[in-house]
Parts: C-alpha cells; sequence; structure tokens
C-alpha cells in the first residue's frame, strides 16, 4: 500500500542526492542526463528494469540463487574514441583477468569503438564514449539464469 519509504541521506562526497525511484525511471532520468550513475550500478538497474514488482524480484532471485554465481571483474579498454568497460564473455575479456588491480597499465588500443564492435560478435560490455554517452550491449546467454540488462542508450 501507501508505506513511506525508508529515510536516506547523502554524504556529499560519494553519493551526493537521494532520490526513490523504480529501475526504469532511475535509467529513463539518466538517459535524459539529469543523473549520473555510475557503470556497475547502471548496468543492474537495466537487469532490474525487467521485474514490475517487488514480488516478481524476490520470486526470481530466490529460484535464480540456487544455480550458482560467477565473480567478476569489469576490465577498462582504452580505445581511441572513449572506453570500454569489459565483463565475462565478451570476446574482448582477457583470459587471465587481474582481480587485484596490481597489474598496469589498461589495455589500449587506437582502434575506434565503432571498429572493435564490428570485429567482434559476441559482446558483454559497457561503452562509454568521449561525449559521456553510455551503452550497454549483451549479445550472449547470462550464465546461471541471470536476466540480461535491458539495452541502454544514453542518446535515445
Amino acid at each position: 500500500g501507501g508505506r513511506e519509504p525508508p529515510a536516506a541521506s547523502h554524504d556529499r562526497q560519494e553519493v551526493v542526492d537521494c532520490r526513490w525511484s523504480t529501475p526504469l525511471e532511475a535509467v529513463e532520468l539518466f538517459n535524459s542526463r539529469e543523473i549520473w550513475i555510475a557503470p556497475p550500478q547502471l548496468y543492474e538497474l537495466c537487469r532490474l528494469c525487467h521485474f514490475s514488482s517487488l514480488h516478481d524480484l524476490e520470486r526470481f532471485s530466490s529460484e535464480r540463487a540456487l544455480e550458482g554465481c560467477e565473480r567478476w571483474m569489469p576490465v577498462t579498454l582504452m580505445a581511441s574514441d572513449g572506453h570500454i568497460k569489459l565483463l565475462p564473455g565478451d570476446d574482448l575479456y582477457p583470459k587471465d583477468p587481474d582481480f587485484t588491480g596490481e597489474r598496469k597499465p589498461l589495455l589500449t588500443t587506437n582502434k575506434s569503438i565503432e571498429e572493435l564492435m564490428k570485429e567482434t560478435r559476441n559482446h558483454h560490455r559497457t561503452v562509454i564514449r568521449r561525449d559521456n554517452n553510455v551503452t550497454i550491449h549483451m549479445n550472449i546467454e547470462s550464465k546461471y539464469k541471470h536476466v540480461n540488462p535491458v539495452r541502454l542508450d544514453s542518446n535515445m
């Protein structure tokens, strides 16, 4: 019913504002550039868009939890016109990712994001162009019965 959301506050550093929204509302606010959401949280919000209610999400997550999970570490690839956060299953994801952050430098290429998109078939990545346009590309099946994020293009 009409319960009030729990109180929330910000610290003016990492969190600078608080607002209660549905996942879809938050993604739409991001698309219209009214708010900024870091790529990992944006990815998860795009997955949550598949659920119309908390009940649906609870049912899905309790059934899906029996499948197990996978450790993830996004790997940044610097391209000529932006950067790509590569995720497991992407053709460009390294076979031996640096889970501790000890290895440097970041992966770099002189190729453009468009070239890297065309040269590869399996995509599981967040693309961040120089103009801060963000797109999530995932054309592979999620492991462990997870749901894929809804398609996101912040220039929509």
